[in-house]
């Protein structure tokens, strides 16, 4: 039975049945069914592309308010470096981390501080001659199923390191234990501030037989608003912000690449590219390369939907405000030569993979072999009247039995006339 809590909902009110969300899922997860969308919880990876590109706002990403908080002696909060991309004209960071603090945070931890120690850790991942090349990228969350559900012959090439929320996560709780004794665990809370869905459900489902360590995501777009009206640009603010280019270079496509320092690597950003980049590495079909990022938001963090800016507009701003700051604040010393056991993470989620028809290998190939029979009797036109997106998906829905041959309406249309034809 699926347990998967998905951040990613449907508001089937608003929902009219438009064929829109349908052609751009990546996993085949929706389908049109009595005049509205449905989506299939085995599926979906909460990339949020369905959000993205519906015309009627029916799809919505489910996240916690801040008020969750408030049942915390102290709360911490995590900004992921895309935050700062948002704000126009930030020259300074402690802006930003300033006004955390005056909206009821105790504490802040840069995500992006986190991800320069995780760079590190993964320049020190490549040396090991353990790691299956090419090593992909375990930070995008939607990335990661998608590879489960899709591509699950590439799973053990993902690099098994938590992603810096995590990372920060721990951290943020360790010092609050250290710098405030008299603090339980229970007492402190953390809230990681989030730019897209899927991350939302990695916290609350955790990663196979790993627990989550942050409490609270919130969205992007709910703090934007609510610092807006605290961050005064010429105040004095505290000096907090403790990460540098590698860091908030992580909130774009192609930053955590970089930082690996190795001229190969591969950057794909936007879930069709991803898929793309997959398939290629799966048939063997690329170059040599150590490394692959791979955002499913085009642009990558910056581009969630969960955020407010432009993701272009985004970029650009986070690329001003990276020229007055170090390369990094944050390094491994040189007695670290081996990644210690909190950054890492010991097995991936199993799913069973899509293309998987049956459990019997017998069964399994019957039924294909019955799908491509049905879909060369089909249109093959991929126009979406069906409720499956192509005619393939459709083929396969009516051998699962979850279909019917009448909803392709080409085809009725064309027996219809072929009827009329021999009665007259």
């Amino acid at each position: 039975m699926n347990t998967y809590k998905h951040s990613v909902v449907l508001d089937v009110e608003k929902c009219n049945g438009c064929t829109t969300c349908l052609k751009h899922c990546p996993t085949e997860a929706i389908r049109i069914r009595d005049n509205h969308a449905v989506i299939n919880d085995a599926r979906c990876i909460d990339c949020g592309e369905c959000i993205r590109v519906c015309p009627h706002n029916a799809k919505k990403a489910r996240c916690s308010e801040l008020s969750a908080m408030d049942k915390f002696k102290w709360k911490i909060a995590l900004p992921a470096p895309s935050l700062y991309g948002q704000f126009d004209n930030l020259e300074d960071v402690d802006y930003v981390l300033d006004g955390l603090l005056k909206i009821g945070f105790d504490d802040v931890f840069e995500v992006s501080a986190a991800a320069e120690l995780v760079s590190a850790y993964t320049r020190l991942y490549l040396k090991n001659d353990l790691a299956k090349k090419p090593a992909i990228s375990s930070a995008c969350p939607a990335v990661l199923r998608l590879i489960t559900l899709r591509f699950p012959s590439l799973k053990e090439n993902i690099i098994h390191m938590l992603p810096p929320s995590e990372v920060a996560a721990y951290l943020a709780r360790e010092r609050a234990k250290r710098e405030h004794p008299e603090l339980r665990d229970e007492d402190i809370g953390v809230c990681f501030i989030s730019p897209c869905p899927a991350k939302a459900s990695y916290v609350e489902n955790g990663f196979a037989d790993y627990k989550s360590r942050v409490d609270v995501v919130v969205s992007v777009s709910d703090i934007y608003f609510r610092l807006i009206s605290k961050m005064k640009y010429g105040s004095d603010v505290k000096s907090l912000s403790n990460s540098g280019v590698i860091g908030i270079g992580w909130a774009s496509s192609g930053g955590e690449a970089t930082a690996i320092l190795n001229d190969k690597y591969l950057a794909a950003d936007g879930i069709d590219n991803v898929n793309r980049v997959l398939d290629q590495i799966e048939n063997g079909n690329i170059p040599h390369l150590e490394f692959i990022e791979l955002n499913a938001c085009t642009g990558g963090c910056v581009g969630g939907v969960l955020t407010i800016q432009n993701p272009f507009i985004a970029k650009a701003r986070l690329r001003t405000l990276r020229r007055y700051l170090p390369i990094s604040q944050n390094s491994l010393s040189k007695d670290e030569t081996e990644l210690p056991d909190e950054v890492l993470f010991e097995n991936l989620p199993a799913y069973n993979p899509i293309s998987r028809l049956s459990d019997s290998m017998a069964e399994s190939m019957r039924m294909m072999s019955e799908i491509q029979k049905l879909k060369s009797e089909l249109p093959c036109i991929d126009c979406g009247s069906c409720g499956a997106p192509n005619c393939r998906a459709f083929a396969e829905d009516v051998v699962k039995k979850q279909a019917s041959l009448e909803d392709c309406l080409i085809r009725q249309r064309k027996l219809n006339k072929g009827g009329e034809k021999n009665e007259g």
